[in-house]
């Protein structure tokens, strides 16, 4: 099972599924969406979710969605109405004008398409049909995607994401077969009912009939049919009636008894008993109907997430010194040159931001490693630069690597500041604000507005 199943719920899981689906034909713009996960959730899984809602949203899958959960009950009922209209044809076919009904053509038009697809849904059990679905389960979902969606737009990618979950949860025959099994049992009855009503108020001759077949077939075939039915109370015609050309009344009622009992315990009952089997298995296995976060798709999710995350301070020293005041260079040491660097940012946080284009600043960016770090250090001992204003992530948490880099770059300038990107909360200020102080870096101003942090520079 999933680790993460516990976190979806079924609608969660398709629409993840579904949008998985788009962007296997190519990734779709989500910057918005992942910053809006980030805000909204606190772990990756539920981030995940929460941009593909804003993603679904956009795109129209939503509203598709919540079309098809509108129609659904009503795709339902007409399927129902045709199976039961179905079952109401065959049964009038039996007890229809005529008064003489042929036990052996009745029981095999009654019986005869159900054990077909039950003995399919049986077989697919087994051994996976790919996407062939005999069942009215699968002929609903159709219908409804089809009608909340048409051939094209988005239901038929949530069709193939539903599909695809429940299979991933080896839960597809079971759900599909819930729907069928319900739908024919529902038959039966109206289809019992029916039978029942005009065997009880309207005078039949129950018989067989045979060119090429031995009798003594019948009577080992009613005998052996009978069997289970008879544990329920129904009667089994004896051999002497079974070989009567015309039962007397008594015999007669045997007769309507034993292909009541016979479509009872083959047709409704099987129906109820496999509905019930598949009900319980979905109970077992639904928590298992969730995105395959292992597959490479979710791990770029996660690691994208994971590295957005505001970074924690790892390694804090409470016991350390008070720090001195960061120094630079005079101004009489510097040329007049204005370098902006963006120190960490992800990818999400553009640099350079447009405000630097009229400022004429030499832009720089580094991912914070120990290499780029040094060479950085090196450009700026040999330019020299008057201002320096390094762009950090508002969102994430200083730790000594960046007090140290800006104690250095502050030492390569005349001024330097801090320019907090991503960020405009009053608690993001304060944070960084106390953290210099705390460093000892309080000539290092620090702003989350552009006309702030270039006041003077441009």
């Amino acid at each position: 099972m999933n680790p993460a199943a516990q976190r979806f719920d079924i609608q969660d899981a398709t629409i993840a599924e579904a949008v998985q689906l788009v962007e296997e034909a190519g990734p779709l713009d989500d910057a918005h969406a992942v910053r809006e996960a980030m805000a909204l959730r606190p772990d990756g899984c539920g981030r995940i979710v929460e941009r593909a809602r804003i993603l679904a949203r956009r795109i129209g899958l939503l509203n598709v969605l919540e079309r098809a959960r509108t129609w659904a009950p009503w795709v339902l009922l007409a399927v129902v109405a045709l199976i039961v209209f179905s079952g109401l044809a065959l049964a009038g076919s039996v007890v229809g004008a005529a008064r003489s009904i042929n036990v052996v053509v009745a029981l095999a038009s009654l019986l005869g398409l159900h054990l077909l697809t039950l003995l399919l849904w049986l077989f697919g059990l087994l051994v996976p049909l790919g996407s062939f679905h005999a069942s009215f389960g699968w002929l609903w979902l159709a219908l409804t995607a089809r009608v909340a969606g048409g051939r094209r737009g988005q239901a038929p990618i949530l069709l193939r994401a539903a599909t695809r979950l429940l299979a991933r949860a080896r839960l597809l025959p079971w759900a599909l077969g819930f729907a069928s099994h319900a739908i024919w049992s529902l038959s039966f009855v109206v289809m019992l009912a029916v039978l029942l009503f005009a065997l009880a108020f309207r005078n039949y001759t129950l018989s067989w009939e045979t060119t090429i077949l031995d009798p003594a077939f019948f009577v080992r075939g009613v005998q052996l049919l009978g069997a289970a039915p008879a544990w329920l109370g129904f009667p089994v015609p004896d051999a002497q009636t079974v070989m009567s050309p015309l039962a007397a009344p008594a015999g007669q009622r045997a007769w309507a008894l034993w292909l009541t009992g016979c479509i009872v315990v083959y047709g409704l009952l099987p129906r109820l008993f496999f509905a019930l089997l598949c009900a319980l298995v979905w109970q077992a296995r639904k928590k298992a109907l969730a995105p395959d976060l292992s597959q490479p798709y979710y791990r770029r999710l996660l690691a994208r997430f994971d590295a957005m995350a505001p970074r924690q301070i790892v390694d804090a020293d409470p016991g350390r010194l008070p720090h001195g005041a960061a120094t630079g260079l005079a101004a009489g040491e510097t040329a007049d040159t204005l370098m902006a660097i963006g120190f960490e940012l992800p990818d999400e946080l553009p640099w350079p931001p447009a405000a630097l284009d009229a400022a004429g600043a030499q832009v720089l960016r580094i991912d914070g490693s120990a290499g780029a770090r040094r060479e950085l250090l090196d450009t700026l001992a040999r330019l020299r630069p008057r201002r320096v204003l390094v762009g950090c992530n508002a969102a994430s948490s200083p730790d000594r690597g960046t007090e140290r880099f800006l104690r250095e770059v502050a030492s390569l300038s005349s001024e330097c500041r801090l320019w907090l990107l991503g960020g405009h909360t009053q608690e993001t200020r304060q944070r960084w604000h106390a953290w210099l102080a705390d460093a000892g870096l309080q000539g290092i101003a620090a702003s989350d507005a552009p006309e702030t942090a270039l006041h003077g520079w441009t």
